[in-house]
């Protein structure tokens, strides 16, 4: 086996990446390196960005779960560049026989036909419109956005149908298609969350080595503001022992950027993303590994993390309080509402066909 597969990662190797290791999946048997008895030394190259394309059945995703406000998603890509070590997507990366480790970051699918699948779902006889959300398993907006262009020609679908939808991200990019969002906001079609997890550049150059900076990202919440696009500032997550003492801060910056509303979210170490949480925290933050983990296990009965519905999104216990405490106050000292103003969904029409049709499938 190639020495990608090794637990530990040489750092010249994985330069700019989030994650320590490639450790195999929960549906994988043990990765190891095998000498092949040449005494020759290796030279390896350095994790490059992989892409694949696919083109799913089916881009419309449906979930019950009580702890989110939408019934659907889409998710125009698998993986993530951005390499967020704290990314709760990242055990997804082990259906497709892959790491959630540093595959996760450079192993990636992109769906190039998204949107025109998206047509066809939503041209179906019987379809009911409800708000699309984009954005929260991977973000939409991650650097081969700049190429594939997916999110671009899935805006200009749901316009055409003049469908709501919700997008979260982390990406500058989404300024790129400031236009389309702004005449869908104009309806009430379209709002947006940017996610800030803290203000420290070199934090988030730690955590979120391929991410826009805070400052940047709070530049698009005042650009999207400006152009009357709904903006909803997320400090999420909050991670304890490191950027905790930062809640206050981010919301003040959002809200000074024009963002309309705020939420958060702690956070979240579901499987795989334990261990390479920890890794990493060692790693970059080694007097405070034992504090970080310590508040963590806290408001997990022990555990490093508890998929309980209704609290595996905020956790329990005195420090999970407090946090919701000050976030509650400072949510409203800025003048940030609980949520953005609902979208409407009684605008959806399947529009004509090119021949003067109605475009059913």
């Amino acid at each position: 086996m190639s020495e990608d597969f090794l637990p530990k990662i040489d750092r010249d190797r994985r330069r700019a990446r989030g994650a320590v290791s490639n450790h195999a999946s929960r549906f994988e048997t043990q990765r190891e390196d095998i000498n092949d008895g040449w005494d020759i030394e290796e030279v390896r190259d350095r994790f490059l960005t992989d892409v694949r394309e696919e083109r799913p059945r089916s881009v419309i995703t449906r979930n019950q779960s009580p702890d989110i406000s939408f019934d659907r998603s889409l998710n125009p890509y698998r993986g993530c560049e951005h390499g967020c070590i704290y990314c709760f997507a990242r055990p997804t990366h082990a259906y497709l026989g892959l790491s959630p480790g540093l595959d996760f970051e450079t192993k990636l699918v992109a769906r190039p036909k998204a949107a025109d699948v998206l047509e066809k779902e939503l041209s179906r006889r019987g379809y009911r419109a409800d708000v699309l959300a984009i954005g929260t398993n991977t973000d939409p907006y991650q650097p081969i956005e700049r190429r594939y262009r997916v999110m671009r020609a899935v805006l200009e679908v749901l316009e055409r149908f003049n469908h709501p939808v919700a997008i979260v991200t982390k990406g500058t990019l989404i300024e790129r298609d400031i236009d389309i969002l702004a005449r869908m906001a104009a309806k009430g079609l379209a709002q947006v969350g940017i996610s800030l997890t803290t203000m420290d550049a070199d934090l988030s150059r730690a955590m979120e080595p391929r991410c826009p900076l805070p400052g940047r990202r709070v530049d698009t919440i005042r650009k999207l503001s400006a152009a009357g696009v709904p903006v909803r500032v997320m400090v999420s997550p909050v991670v304890p022992g490191l950027s905790d003492h930062e809640v206050e801060q981010l919301l003040q910056a959002g809200a000074e950027a024009g963002a309309q509303a705020a939420s958060w979210v702690m956070l979240r170490l579901p499987r795989e993303v334990a261990p390479l949480f920890v890794e990493w925290l060692e790693e970059a933050y080694p007097g405070r590994a034992a504090k970080v983990m310590a508040r963590v296990r806290e408001m997990h009965d022990g555990a490093a993390y508890s998929a309980e519905w209704g609290k595996r999104m905020r956790g329990e216990g005195v420090y999970a309080q407090m946090i919701a405490q000050r976030f509650e106050a400072a949510r409203k000292r800025f003048g940030l509402g609980k949520d953005l103003t609902k979208l409407r969904t009684d605008l959806f029409e399947v529009p004509l066909a090119r021949d003067g049709q109605l475009a059913l499938f």
